[in-house]
């Protein structure tokens, strides 16, 4: 299947990875100056934690061969 808007998105983001030279650092502050200047507020939630994980009955243990 080929989504032109997928396709879109896509071609923009490799011309912004492009003109960092693929340096995730700058990229980052890229964005952060973008979102800066925007004037746009970015909702920041906590994260939503995971209850513990319960060791499962009769599953396969480490020390089974």
């Amino acid at each position: 299947m080929n989504d032109p808007i997928v396709e879109e998105v896509r071609r923009y983001r490799m011309e912004h990875t492009r003109k960092f030279g693929g340096d995730l650092n700058r990229i980052c502050e890229d964005f952060r100056r973008i979102q800066r200047e925007s004037g746009c507020q970015v909702v920041r939630r906590p994260p939503k934690l995971l209850p513990p994980v319960k060791e499962s009955q009769g599953g396969p243990q480490a020390n089974d061969k």
